[in-house]
């Protein structure tokens, strides 16, 4: 089989396993709007607490609330890019010590697209409904001249953005195979992103910025918003960093998935 014809296959199995997951979901439709609405109410109370903020002093290290709200909403609808597809990440351990990833393994699919869809959860719309309820506005309320050039970066940079937070989860938990417990570190990573990418990088002072940067959590939505807004000069880094964001993303996935690959090698199986 041809590497094309192999990533076909790939692609069709998947979309026929999502399938079936996405229809075993819609048979409990009172709970799937319960666990939308859920998050959709969560995130916009995190904002919220924000706007309250913003309401009393004006502004926040000199960015306005339309400024933030384009931000925020480019973070939440980033989040719901990798969260949507791979929210049965924080599930790989409990697959591991009960010895059921072994069924993975002997299938002629790719073990990832076998536990992504091995069922599907769609509480993550609830942040990207939140996402959107701010995103699009904020766009028509900033000072941007919406051009074809900046549309496209924008989305660019939201694929980038949950790629880099997708990549950092995937990666995470890889480790399972060798731990067997990840939980805390991943809620500890889902912790700085939302704790920290949710405000304009300045705030947190020019070391803060760089830990930021290195972490690399401002690659989400910071940076890219500074290209948008054109306000890369108050970064204290190179301005072409911000205007690399999805390509930085796109390489810490495929690091972080090279990584998952050779650790699926530590899988002992239940009998082992």
């Amino acid at each position: 089989m041809t590497v094309r014809a192999s990533v076909a296959w790939q692609l069709k199995a998947g979309g026929i396993l999502l399938g079936g997951a996405i229809r075993g979901m819609a048979q409990y439709r009172a709970d799937l709007f319960m666990t939308m609405a859920a998050g959709a109410v969560f995130q916009s109370v995190g904002f919220f607490a924000l706007w309250v903020m913003l309401a009393r002093f004006g502004e926040i290290g000199g960015w306005s609330i339309s400024d933030v709200a384009l931000l925020y909403g480019i973070r939440l609808v980033a989040h719901a890019v990798w969260a949507l597809p791979f929210n049965q990440l924080r599930f790989v351990e409990d697959f591991v010590q009960e010895g059921t990833f072994d069924r993975f393994l002997i299938r002629p699919v790719n073990p990832l697209v076998q536990l992504m869809t091995s069922r599907f959860r769609l509480h993550p719309l609830g942040d990207l409904l939140a996402g959107l309820v701010l995103l699009i506005p904020a766009m028509s309320l900033v000072d941007v001249d919406w051009n074809a050039w900046r549309l496209g970066f924008l989305a660019l940079a939201i694929l980038g953005g949950g790629m880099v937070e997708g990549a950092f989860q995937l990666g995470m938990s890889a480790i399972a195979f060798r731990t067997l417990g990840t939980r805390q570190a991943r809620f500890t990573v889902d912790s700085v992103f939302n704790l920290y990418g949710n405000y304009p990088g300045k705030v947190f002072g020019r070391a803060g910025q760089l830990a930021l940067t290195i972490l690399p959590v401002a690659f989400v939505a910071y940076l890219p918003t500074t290209v948008l807004l054109g306000r890369t000069d108050e970064l204290g880094l190179p301005a072409w960093l911000a205007y690399l964001s999805p390509v930085v993303g796109a390489l810490l996935f495929a690091g972080s998935y090279a990584f998952w690959h050779r650790q699926i090698r530590h899988y002992q199986g239940a009998g082992s």
